[in-house]
């Protein structure tokens, strides 16, 4: 995490181990997969592959990143809210305020 990562997460109260933490592992070998089906697309462009086959391509990588970023929402709620609402108060309205917000974004995508 960089400094000004660490700042952003104090300020806004994220401090470790996150709800992902356990599965850190399982995410990053699904990044890395994610990584190697944009590297293709790239390939794809570089080598004139027709249209319709990238497109194709990009759906699944789409849907690829689609499904982590549910997973993670997932463990996000599951953890963070979770403990929150042990916590109750403020803490448990802000982390439905950012957890409603994350699902805003995520559906605009």
């Amino acid at each position: 995490m960089t400094t000004t990562d660490t700042q952003d997460a104090e300020q806004h109260g994220h401090h470790g181990p996150h709800g992902y933490s356990e599965q850190k592992d399982a995410h990053l070998k699904r990044l890395r997969r994610i990584e190697g089906q944009i590297r293709g697309l790239q390939r794809m462009v570089d080598e004139d592959v027709y249209c319709i086959d990238i497109l194709t391509q990009v759906s699944a990588s789409t849907k690829a990143i689609q499904a982590f970023a549910l997973s993670l929402l997932e463990e996000h709620l599951r953890h963070c809210v979770a403990a929150a609402a042990e916590e109750g108060g403020a803490e448990l309205d802000g982390k439905v305020a950012e957890a409603t917000a994350a699902i805003a974004r995520l559906l605009r995508s």
